[in-house]
Protein backbone atom coordinates (compact mmCIF):
# COMPACT_ATOMS: atom_id res chain seq x y z
CA UNK A 1 0.00 0.00 0.00
CA UNK A 2 1.38 3.27 -0.93
CA UNK A 3 1.79 5.81 2.11
CA UNK A 4 1.47 9.50 2.47
CA UNK A 5 3.77 11.51 4.53
CA UNK A 6 4.30 14.75 6.20
CA UNK A 7 7.08 16.62 5.26
CA UNK A 8 8.94 18.93 8.07
CA UNK A 9 8.90 22.68 6.92
CA UNK A 10 11.80 23.29 5.22
CA UNK A 11 11.90 27.47 4.97
CA UNK A 12 12.61 29.79 2.05
CA UNK A 13 12.56 33.32 1.26
CA UNK A 14 8.80 33.84 0.93
CA UNK A 15 6.76 36.26 3.15
CA UNK A 16 5.46 34.20 5.61
CA UNK A 17 2.75 36.07 6.66
CA UNK A 18 -0.74 35.71 5.65
CA UNK A 19 -1.69 32.76 8.19
CA UNK A 20 -3.98 34.19 10.92
CA UNK A 21 -3.03 31.83 13.93
CA UNK A 22 -7.24 31.94 15.26
CA UNK A 23 -7.94 30.65 11.95
CA UNK A 24 -5.62 28.16 11.44
CA UNK A 25 -6.32 27.35 15.16
CA UNK A 26 -10.17 27.37 14.12
CA UNK A 27 -9.89 24.51 11.08
CA UNK A 28 -7.32 22.69 13.24
CA UNK A 29 -10.38 22.15 15.49
CA UNK A 30 -11.78 20.21 12.51
CA UNK A 31 -9.65 18.46 11.88
CA UNK A 32 -10.75 14.69 13.40
CA UNK A 33 -14.19 16.07 11.50
CA UNK A 34 -13.01 16.48 7.86
CA UNK A 35 -13.76 13.51 6.01
CA UNK A 36 -17.16 13.13 8.31
CA UNK A 37 -19.43 14.06 5.02
CA UNK A 38 -22.83 14.24 7.46
CA UNK A 39 -20.52 16.28 9.74
CA UNK A 40 -19.38 19.81 10.42
CA UNK A 41 -17.57 19.92 6.75
CA UNK A 42 -20.43 18.77 4.96
CA UNK A 43 -20.37 21.82 2.85
CA UNK A 44 -17.41 20.50 1.57
CA UNK A 45 -17.93 17.59 0.79
CA UNK A 46 -20.93 18.89 -1.31
CA UNK A 47 -18.93 21.42 -2.92
CA UNK A 48 -16.45 18.89 -4.13
CA UNK A 49 -18.00 17.20 -7.33
CA UNK A 50 -18.92 20.60 -8.21
CA UNK A 51 -15.38 22.35 -7.84
CA UNK A 52 -13.76 19.55 -9.10
CA UNK A 53 -15.79 19.33 -12.34
CA UNK A 54 -15.01 23.12 -13.07
CA UNK A 55 -10.82 21.89 -12.35
CA UNK A 56 -11.78 19.18 -14.76
CA UNK A 57 -12.43 21.23 -17.61
CA UNK A 58 -10.13 23.88 -17.00
CA UNK A 59 -7.06 21.24 -17.19
CA UNK A 60 -8.70 19.64 -20.40
CA UNK A 61 -8.82 23.69 -21.85
CA UNK A 62 -5.42 23.95 -20.69
CA UNK A 63 -3.60 21.35 -21.84
CA UNK A 64 -5.85 20.36 -24.70
CA UNK A 65 -6.57 16.97 -23.40
CA UNK A 66 -8.92 14.17 -24.49
CA UNK A 67 -12.13 14.35 -21.91
CA UNK A 68 -12.53 10.79 -21.94
CA UNK A 69 -8.95 9.93 -20.01
CA UNK A 70 -9.13 8.45 -17.44
CA UNK A 71 -5.80 9.84 -15.91
CA UNK A 72 -5.53 13.54 -17.54
CA UNK A 73 -2.43 14.27 -14.79
CA UNK A 74 -0.23 11.74 -15.68
CA UNK A 75 3.38 12.97 -15.55
CA UNK A 76 2.14 16.39 -13.80
CA UNK A 77 2.38 18.00 -10.26
CA UNK A 78 -0.20 19.48 -8.41
CA UNK A 79 -0.43 21.71 -5.07
CA UNK A 80 -3.58 22.22 -2.86
CA UNK A 81 -2.88 25.60 -0.64
CA UNK A 82 -4.86 25.02 1.65
CA UNK A 83 -5.57 22.09 1.71
CA UNK A 84 -7.60 21.04 4.79
CA UNK A 85 -7.70 16.90 5.26
CA UNK A 86 -7.23 16.57 1.53
CA UNK A 87 -10.45 16.55 0.12
CA UNK A 88 -9.22 17.72 -3.42
CA UNK A 89 -5.85 16.10 -2.85
CA UNK A 90 -7.09 12.48 -2.83
CA UNK A 91 -8.97 13.28 -6.45
CA UNK A 92 -6.13 14.66 -7.82
CA UNK A 93 -4.02 11.80 -7.16
CA UNK A 94 -6.61 9.50 -8.47
CA UNK A 95 -6.47 11.59 -11.72
CA UNK A 96 -2.49 10.98 -12.25
CA UNK A 97 -0.96 14.08 -10.50
CA UNK A 98 1.77 13.73 -8.04
CA UNK A 99 0.51 15.87 -5.68
CA UNK A 100 1.41 18.17 -2.70
CA UNK A 101 -0.99 19.39 -0.18
CA UNK A 102 -0.29 21.83 1.91
CA UNK A 103 -2.14 23.39 4.89
CA UNK A 104 -1.41 25.92 7.66
CA UNK A 105 -2.78 23.35 10.42
CA UNK A 106 -0.37 20.82 11.57
CA UNK A 107 -3.42 18.78 12.78
CA UNK A 108 -5.31 19.01 9.73
CA UNK A 109 -2.19 17.74 7.17
CA UNK A 110 -1.73 14.76 10.24
CA UNK A 111 -5.66 14.09 9.08
CA UNK A 112 -4.47 14.05 5.09
CA UNK A 113 -1.77 11.81 5.56
CA UNK A 114 -3.83 9.52 7.92
CA UNK A 115 -6.84 9.44 5.15
CA UNK A 116 -4.34 9.07 2.46
CA UNK A 117 -2.49 5.90 3.27
CA UNK A 118 -5.47 4.57 4.08
CA UNK A 119 -6.58 5.09 0.78
CA UNK A 120 -3.76 3.41 -0.40
CA UNK A 121 -2.60 6.92 -2.31
CA UNK A 122 0.86 8.83 -2.13
CA UNK A 123 0.63 11.84 -1.51
CA UNK A 124 3.08 14.58 0.32
CA UNK A 125 1.67 16.64 2.74
CA UNK A 126 3.33 19.77 4.55
CA UNK A 127 2.13 22.13 7.06
CA UNK A 128 2.99 25.81 7.30
CA UNK A 129 3.14 28.89 4.96
CA UNK A 130 3.21 28.48 0.99
CA UNK A 131 5.34 31.16 0.68
CA UNK A 132 8.15 29.79 3.41
CA UNK A 133 8.31 26.08 2.22
CA UNK A 134 11.19 25.09 -0.59
CA UNK A 135 8.46 23.20 -2.63
CA UNK A 136 9.47 24.28 -6.32
CA UNK A 137 7.03 25.17 -8.44
CA UNK A 138 3.76 22.66 -9.93
CA UNK A 139 1.88 22.27 -13.19
CA UNK A 140 -1.30 22.43 -11.40
CA UNK A 141 -1.93 24.85 -8.30
CA UNK A 142 -5.36 24.88 -6.51
CA UNK A 143 -6.53 27.02 -3.24
CA UNK A 144 -10.27 26.65 -2.94
CA UNK A 145 -12.28 28.49 -0.22
CA UNK A 146 -8.90 29.82 1.31
CA UNK A 147 -8.24 33.57 -0.15
CA UNK A 148 -10.96 34.73 2.17
CA UNK A 149 -9.09 33.53 5.51
CA UNK A 150 -5.54 35.02 4.98
CA UNK A 151 -4.21 38.15 6.49
CA UNK A 152 -2.38 39.74 3.10
CA UNK A 153 -4.45 38.96 0.28
CA UNK A 154 -1.89 40.17 -1.98
CA UNK A 155 1.30 38.66 -0.52
CA UNK A 156 -0.65 35.54 -0.25
CA UNK A 157 -1.37 35.65 -4.09
CA UNK A 158 2.24 36.71 -4.81
CA UNK A 159 2.76 33.29 -3.23
CA UNK A 160 0.47 30.98 -5.19
CA UNK A 161 2.22 32.92 -8.53
CA UNK A 162 5.40 31.61 -7.75
CA UNK A 163 4.51 28.38 -7.31
CA UNK A 164 3.18 27.62 -11.13
CA UNK A 165 5.61 26.56 -13.50
CA UNK A 166 6.69 28.64 -15.91
CA UNK A 167 5.23 29.62 -19.21
CA UNK A 168 7.99 28.38 -21.19
CA UNK A 169 7.05 24.65 -20.14
CA UNK A 170 3.97 23.12 -21.99
CA UNK A 171 1.74 26.29 -21.79
CA UNK A 172 2.73 27.10 -18.27
CA UNK A 173 1.19 26.20 -15.10
CA UNK A 174 -2.68 26.27 -14.15
CA UNK A 175 -4.44 27.78 -11.03
CA UNK A 176 -7.56 27.08 -9.97
CA UNK A 177 -9.31 29.52 -7.01
CA UNK A 178 -12.59 29.46 -5.43
CA UNK A 179 -14.13 31.80 -2.57
CA UNK A 180 -16.94 33.44 -1.63
CA UNK A 181 -18.39 36.65 -3.52
CA UNK A 182 -18.83 39.69 -1.14
CA UNK A 183 -22.63 40.62 -1.90
CA UNK A 184 -25.62 40.92 0.07
CA UNK A 185 -27.01 37.83 -1.19
CA UNK A 186 -23.25 36.06 0.30
CA UNK A 187 -23.51 37.85 3.80
CA UNK A 188 -27.53 36.62 4.23
CA UNK A 189 -26.69 33.05 3.05
CA UNK A 190 -23.35 31.87 3.50
CA UNK A 191 -22.66 33.75 6.71
CA UNK A 192 -26.33 34.44 8.79
CA UNK A 193 -28.43 31.59 7.40
CA UNK A 194 -25.70 28.99 7.27
CA UNK A 195 -24.06 29.63 10.11
CA UNK A 196 -27.46 29.67 11.93
CA UNK A 197 -28.84 26.42 10.81
CA UNK A 198 -25.17 24.82 10.76
CA UNK A 199 -24.56 24.38 7.69
CA UNK A 200 -21.28 25.09 8.10
CA UNK A 201 -19.29 25.59 11.40
CA UNK A 202 -20.18 29.10 13.60
CA UNK A 203 -17.20 31.23 13.08
CA UNK A 204 -16.40 30.25 9.52
CA UNK A 205 -16.24 33.30 7.54
CA UNK A 206 -16.11 36.87 8.16
CA UNK A 207 -18.05 38.98 5.83
CA UNK A 208 -15.78 41.89 5.40
CA UNK A 209 -13.09 39.55 3.85
CA UNK A 210 -14.79 38.00 1.04
CA UNK A 211 -13.47 39.10 -2.21
CA UNK A 212 -15.71 40.08 -5.49
CA UNK A 213 -14.10 38.22 -8.55
CA UNK A 214 -12.97 42.09 -9.83
CA UNK A 215 -11.17 42.28 -7.01
CA UNK A 216 -9.05 39.04 -7.60
CA UNK A 217 -8.62 39.78 -11.21
CA UNK A 218 -7.03 43.53 -10.36
CA UNK A 219 -4.88 41.04 -7.41
CA UNK A 220 -4.09 38.15 -9.62
CA UNK A 221 -3.17 40.62 -12.42
CA UNK A 222 -0.85 42.44 -10.05
CA UNK A 223 1.12 38.90 -9.45
CA UNK A 224 1.01 38.61 -13.54
CA UNK A 225 -1.31 35.85 -13.94
CA UNK A 226 -4.54 36.58 -16.04
CA UNK A 227 -8.11 34.91 -15.66
CA UNK A 228 -8.94 31.91 -18.36
CA UNK A 229 -12.33 31.07 -16.56
CA UNK A 230 -14.46 32.00 -14.16
CA UNK A 231 -18.18 30.36 -12.92
CA UNK A 232 -20.51 30.83 -9.94
CA UNK A 233 -20.93 28.06 -7.68
CA UNK A 234 -25.10 29.00 -6.70
CA UNK A 235 -27.39 26.78 -5.08
CA UNK A 236 -31.16 26.11 -5.57
CA UNK A 237 -33.52 23.60 -3.76
CA UNK A 238 -33.83 19.91 -5.17
CA UNK A 239 -30.93 20.64 -7.20
CA UNK A 240 -28.33 21.70 -4.31
CA UNK A 241 -24.74 23.34 -5.30
CA UNK A 242 -24.01 23.38 -9.22
CA UNK A 243 -21.79 25.62 -12.22
CA UNK A 244 -23.60 28.36 -12.91
CA UNK A 245 -23.78 31.93 -14.33
CA UNK A 246 -24.51 33.16 -11.20
CA UNK A 247 -21.55 34.37 -8.43
CA UNK A 248 -23.86 36.23 -6.34
CA UNK A 249 -22.83 33.74 -3.32
CA UNK A 250 -19.36 31.82 -4.41
CA UNK A 251 -17.32 31.78 -7.71
CA UNK A 252 -14.54 29.43 -8.93
CA UNK A 253 -11.81 30.57 -11.45
CA UNK A 254 -8.94 29.51 -13.95
CA UNK A 255 -5.85 31.68 -14.25
CA UNK A 256 -2.45 31.12 -16.06
CA UNK A 257 0.42 33.14 -16.75
CA UNK A 258 0.42 36.22 -19.23
CA UNK A 259 1.21 36.08 -21.94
Amino acid sequence: MAKANVDPIRPSNGTGTTIRPKEAAFFAGLAKDWWNPKGKMASLHQANPVRLAFIREAVNAHWSLDEAALRPLEGRSALDIGCGAGLVCEPLARLGADVTGVDASAENVAAAAAHAEGSGLDIRYMAGEVGALDIGRFDLVVSLEVVEHVADKRAFLADVAARLASPKDDQGGLLILSTPNRTAASRLLLVGAAEAVGYVPRGTHRWSDFVTPEELEAMLAEVGLEVTHRRGIAWRPGKGLYLSDDESLNYILSARHRD
